[in-house]
């Protein structure tokens, strides 16, 4: 028989985009620039275990298995601190 190694799935959706509010415990407001936005919000939030990302850092979400009705994304990493 042959091993085969199992594999992270790796079909999970990934945005960039600019944080336009850090207001919220552990919660990023992210904009992004898409033909597609979310029909209804406009707008993603993000899970920020550290409170990392402030407003004006533009930062990469990834999708993720929903934590509150609002919010199935996470923060992957921050791209560039604002000025």
């Amino acid at each position: 028989m042959e091993e085969t190694t199992a594999k992270k799935k790796s079909g999970n959706r990934e945005f960039v985009g600019l944080v336009t509010s850090d207001k919220m415990d552990k919660t990023i407001v992210v904009q992004v620039a898409t033909k597609k936005l979310h029909r209804l919000y406009k707008k993603y939030k993000a899970h920020d275990e550290q409170n990392t990302a402030h407003i004006g850092d533009t930062v990469r979400i990834v999708e993720n298995r929903p934590i509150s009705k609002e919010k199935c994304w996470r923060l992957a990493e921050i791209i560039e601190r604002a000025k």
